[in-house]
């Protein structure tokens, strides 16, 4: 069992930053795919970022640019930092990290608002 627990959401206005941080509950999960997804109200969950197990990572087309993800192996985290941030960009975001099976965290709500 693994436990994911996200934090860094919260409300910024257009063009600000954030940086969503995924703590793992153990080591499980480094050296796996990890990554992460958001989901807007009325939408369907999309992949955002992700991190491979080599370190090869993969963008949505529409963060490129604006968003890296990485990771801390010494702290069973994956963070990812928003920069540029645009109204669309709201929504409630949540790491998973593969290790076989998937394991989702429960996410942190991201609002850009002016």
């Amino acid at each position: 069992q693994v436990q994911l627990v996200e934090s860094g959401g919260g409300l910024v206005q257009p063009g600000g930053s954030l940086r969503l941080s995924c703590a793992a509950s153990s080591s499980r999960c480094n050296g796996k795919d990890m990554g992460w997804y958001r989901q807007a109200p009325g939408k369907q969950r999309e992949l955002v970022a992700e991190i491979a197990w080599n370190g090869r990572t993969t963008y949505a087309d529409s963060v490129k640019g604006r968003f890296t993800i990485s990771r801390e192996i010494a702290k069973n985290t994956v963070n990812l930092q928003m920069n540029s941030l645009k109204l669309e960009d709201t929504a409630l975001y949540v790491c998973k990290c593969n290790v076989g099976i998937d394991y989702w965290g429960k996410g942190t709500l991201v609002t850009v608002s002016s």
